[in-house]
């Protein structure tokens, strides 16, 4: 399969060996994973049709042979614990993977340490401590390193926390609150929400949850961050709740952990899987079923950066497969993602998919053997994965795939994307394939170009709705299609609610109030031009180099 040329660059600087090509690499990974299995493997790859997780791709059949993106480890209130998470963080950086951690378990700033009776500084400065370990830490020197923090939203610190990226710093850092049961509660009732130590209990104040849920609003308007963990349904759904509660995820938030848990990702390329204007079904079926004895060989075969982790993933022995492609298959079939067509297609597709990824499971469950902490699930009989699915972001897997990112809309025709360090000018060629070259006597792509859209050019509304961007898209329906495609996926989603420059912080708070009606995991909005260090622009008119050739060089299909 033809790569473009962004891919190959891509390639060429994160994730070839030494005088290694593209199809070098397939084989590599395909061999190191596959034993009799590599020819289907390697099918897959070289077609596009799947791609595992960053790791896998860079560190399958090498000497390092740490395979996983996704790891939580455990921070508690001890600086023994804190340090030795720390240098576990910094081992797991160094091999390729990302880190979360939840860092309520620390007592808050103020509060006594008996042995040196001193004042604890609490968990905002010991994030900032990490953030800065992980800012002399490159993984495996192709890129930093990525965490995410989490506090539990009855930590006395909590509004410190909010408010943490607003100072600056913590670029190595996503930051999520983590909401339990009793803070919606208490929303319901009318009530006063307890801010508790967590080192013995006690109740050091209170504050109006709703209130707090307006605090969480106005931060991520001005900075985008934090998050929202709904940490109550992220449990509800625990398919191994006899292990423990969940309290982080991965540093996208699609994957929460147990401590010391590691998960394998992948993502099928759904536009490979549109022929002839139709979904072809067989085709999804096979590829689901290659993924998942993939992602599950990996398991197998992964070196572990400490016993611990090694020990609890081969308990549960988690994989997430997912999607990406999703707004491009959209487009091929003539949906627009702002439709309650696309909301079918969503949950009938990941639907599909997660049937047949169970499916899958259970075979080789039957053949290899269920996971050992079955006992402590929710599954009654053969099943190989205490999880089979998750949507992942794919931030450079879509980029090798020339697709759509994940689940997201486009979000710019064309725009201006940061590839290590430099900016690049993209646009879709989509547009030559589905629109006229010119319209009313415009040329369609060089205002494309300028301004990653067609909504002011004198064209069809059909077409016009098919090519939707990210911001020219209801944030309520960006929620409506994160919360189809999470009725159908184990783990969670990682999804953007994309926020004009002028959205208000009402309009966060109704996003956030509804992504909870639904049922979603979590919640992450982005109002545009909200942070200086935007990685995307739209239109290619903002880049440094010039327009034409920089069109020329990084032409993309996504």
């Amino acid at each position: 399969m033809d790569l473009t040329l962004p891919a190959r660059r891509l390639l060429a600087s994160r994730y070839l060996l030494p005088g290694e090509t593209p199809a070098d690499l397939w084989k590599r990974v395909a061999g190191a994973v596959g034993g009799s299995d590599a020819r289907e493997y390697r099918a897959v790859l070289e077609q596009l049709l799947f791609l595992p997780n960053s790791p896998t791709l860079m560190n399958a059949g090498t000497p390092l042979g740490q395979l996983s993106a996704c790891f939580v480890l455990p921070v508690e209130d001890s600086l023994e614990s804190i340090f030795t998470s720390l240098t576990y963080m910094a081992l797991i950086h160094k091999s390729g993977g990302g880190t979360g951690f939840s860092f309520s378990h620390l007592r808050p700033a103020g509060d006594h340490v008996n042995e040196t009776a001193g004042v604890a500084s609490g968990p905002v400065s010991f994030l900032r401590v990490f953030d800065a370990a992980t800012e002399a830490v490159k993984q495996g020197g192709r890129r930093r390193g990525a965490n995410m923090g989490v506090l539990a939203s009855s930590h006395p610190d909590i509004e410190r926390f909010i408010n943490s990226k607003r100072r600056g710093g913590l670029r190595n850092f996503n930051i999520s609150v983590g909401f339990d049961a009793d803070f919606f509660s208490c929303c319901r009732a009318g009530r006063q929400y307890d801010l508790v130590n967590p080192r013995d209990g006690s109740v050091w104040g209170s504050i109006d949850p709703r209130y707090l849920w307006r605090s969480v609003a106005d931060a991520a308007w001005a900075t985008g961050e934090p998050g929202m963990l709904f940490l109550d349904e992220i449990n509800r759904r625990n398919t191994v709740p006899g292990l423990g509660c969940i309290e982080a995820t991965n540093p996208c938030g699609e994957q929460p952990l147990l401590p010391f848990e590691s998960c394998n990702l992948g993502s099928i390329n759904l536009a490979r899987c549109i022929q002839k204007h139709d979904l072809d079904r067989e085709l999804l079926r096979s590829v689901v079923q290659t993924a998942v004895s993939f992602l599950d060989a990996i398991i197998d075969i992964n070196r572990f950066p400490i016993p611990q982790i090694r020990e609890r993933t081969l308990a549960t022995r988690k994989i997430g497969l997912g999607v990406m492609g999703f707004a491009e298959a959209l487009i091929r079939l003539g949906i627009p993602y702002a439709s309650d067509d696309a909301l079918l297609f969503a949950g009938r597709t990941m639907g599909y998919i997660q049937a047949e990824a169970r499916a899958a499971s259970r075979e080789l469950g039957e053949r290899k053997g269920s996971f050992p902490a079955i006992e402590q699930s929710i599954f009654s009989g053969a099943m190989r994965n205490a999880t089979v699915t998750t949507i992942a972001p794919t931030g450079s897997l879509h980029l090798i795939a020339g697709t759509t990112s994940g689940i997201e809309p486009i979000f710019s025709l064309a725009h201006t994307r940061i590839i290590n360090g430099q900016p690049v000018a993209v646009t879709t060629d989509l547009i030559r394939d589905c629109l006229p070259a010119r319209t009313g006597g415009i040329d369609v792509l060089a205002h494309v170009r300028k301004t990653g859209s067609i909504q002011d050019l004198p064209l069809r509304d059909d077409a016009k709705d098919l090519f939707r961007t990210a911001l020219e898209i209801a944030p309520e329906h960006h929620v409506r299609i994160q919360a189809a495609f999470q009725k159908h996926v184990d783990n969670a989603v990682s999804k953007t609610v994309n926020m004009p420059e002028d959205a208000g912080v009402d309009d966060i708070c109704r996003v956030f109030e509804y992504a909870r009606s639904l049922a979603c995991k979590g919640i992450t909005v982005y109002r545009y031009k909200s942070r200086r260090d935007q990685v995307l622009s739209q239109g290619c008119d903002v880049c440094i180099m010039d327009v034409e050739a920089c069109q020329e060089i990084y032409n993309e299909s996504l």
